[in-house]
């Protein structure tokens, strides 16, 4: 699968972004699929996952109430919806994917082999 992350852009604290992530390839409702994001100097961090059917998903805590994973299967789009949004969620930001055994969420970056390109959110004070 291969996958294309948009959306990012400049927004003030306590405005909105919506990031989506587009698949191209066979079979996307057997992914899994995970937003990251890092930031200058960071490593790269779990942001939200969700799975195959869009039935489960999981946040990071920094993020828990202000961020919403969704997908479309039909389209073959992930989204993340931002809102209330700080300058320490400022970083590029990645979708990635892959197609685990058993697990339904995957939240650690080692365990995605199909990454996007990012896109860059930057949140000004």
């Amino acid at each position: 699968v291969q996958l294309q992350a948009s959306g990012g852009g400049l927004v003030q604290a306590g405005g909105s972004l919506r990031l989506s992530c587009a698949a191209s390839g066979r079979g996307f409702s057997t992914y899994v699929v995970g937003w990251f994001r890092q930031a200058p100097g960071k490593e790269r961090e779990f942001v939200a996952t969700i799975s195959k059917l869009g039935a489960t998903t999981r946040y990071a805590d920094s993020v828990k109430g202000r961020f919403t994973i969704s997908r479309d299967n039909a389209k073959t789009t992930v989204s993340l919806q931002m809102n209330s949004l700080k300058p320490e969620d400022t970083a590029v930001y990645f979708c990635a994917a892959d197609r685990p055994g058993p697990p339904l969420l995957l939240t650690q970056a080692q365990e995605y082999d199909y990454w996007g390109q990012g896109t860059q959110v930057t949140v000004s004070s």
